[in-house]
């Protein structure tokens, strides 16, 4: 919009000059020369009509001439106004362009990672699962010597670890035990069986006699090695141990089992009755 006064100016002068050589034009063109005239006649005036209709059309195009430029400058200013704006635009477009790229490469690492995770875990959760399949294999194979076991101990001690006894699975393949409730059952009766062992025991007990009678008798038990009972006033006596029907006792009179005793303590094996009856005891329970 700066140039356009003097646009405008130059745009007068050219008009004035077109307006000059139109009356110049206009203008009568001198005869041919009279042959030595006395006086030259004076030359015709411009139409002052034309005149004035060739300095309006040069107005006019002046006037259509500024107007199309003014045109032209607000088009450009409009133009560069919106091209800044375009621009600025693009700019904000491209760093939200970035920022989701970047937050998308962060997914995508973030999602590697959580399958890398998944798939340790998986491997791990397989190595569990084969581990806690070949533990499920031991518990069922201790679960099955531990009510053989069961089945051949004494009534006392019996007695002392049915409360564990009573949880061992009749179907291991189908309990929903935990492995870890299983093996504490094991653990818990093994424990109670080797403790009845080291100590010597004595209780009462009611057995039924050869005549089909009863009778209080006090039985001694020397681990799990063997026991004796004795009642009646002496007059019921015998001893017990394991067998592969379980706690077995037979009657005996006193004197045959005083010589019993003897006989086993006069043995180097050990200093009680029971070492090496404990070791049979051992070996036929677990024996697979």
């Amino acid at each position: 919009m700066r140039l356009l006064p003097n646009m405008t100016i130059l745009v007068t002068f050219a008009a004035l000059a077109m307006c000059r050589a139109g009356l110049a034009q206009d203008a009568p063109q001198e005869p041919p020369a009279a042959p030595a005239p006395s006086q030259p006649a004076p030359p015709a005036g411009p139409d002052p009509v034309q005149v004035q209709m060739r300095i309006e059309e040069a107005r006019a195009a002046m006037q259509r001439w500024v107007e199309t430029r003014r045109i032209v400058s607000d088009e450009a200013q409009e133009w560069a106004l919106g091209k800044e704006l375009l621009e600025s635009r693009i700019d904000i477009l491209s760093r939200e362009l970035a920022s989701v790229q970047e937050r998308i490469a962060e997914a995508e690492k973030s999602i590697t990672e959580a399958d890398e995770r998944r798939a340790a875990l998986v491997a791990e959760n397989d190595r569990v699962r084969a581990g806690s399949a070949a533990l499920a294999k031991v518990a069922a194979m201790m679960e099955m010597r531990t009510k053989q076991l069961v089945a051949r101990l004494p009534d006392p001690i019996r007695e002392r670890i049915r409360p564990l006894s009573s949880r061992l699975p009749e179907d291991p393949s189908t309990t929903t035990l935990p492995l870890t409730t299983r093996f504490q059952n094991v653990v818990g009766i093994v424990n109670e069986v080797n403790k009845f062992n080291r100590e010597i025991t004595t209780t009462t007990e009611i057995r039924k006699l050869a005549d089909g009678s009863s009778a209080e008798v006090t039985v001694v038990y020397l681990g799990l090695a063997q026991a004796f009972f004795v009642g009646g006033s002496g007059r019921v006596a015998g001893y017990g141990g394991a067998s592969a029907d379980g706690w077995t006792s037979v009657a005996a009179s006193l004197a045959a089992m005083s010589s019993n005793l003897r006989r086993q303590a006069s043995r180097p094996s050990g200093t009680l009755p029971t070492v090496n009856a404990i070791r049979r005891f051992r070996s036929s329970s677990f024996r697979r």
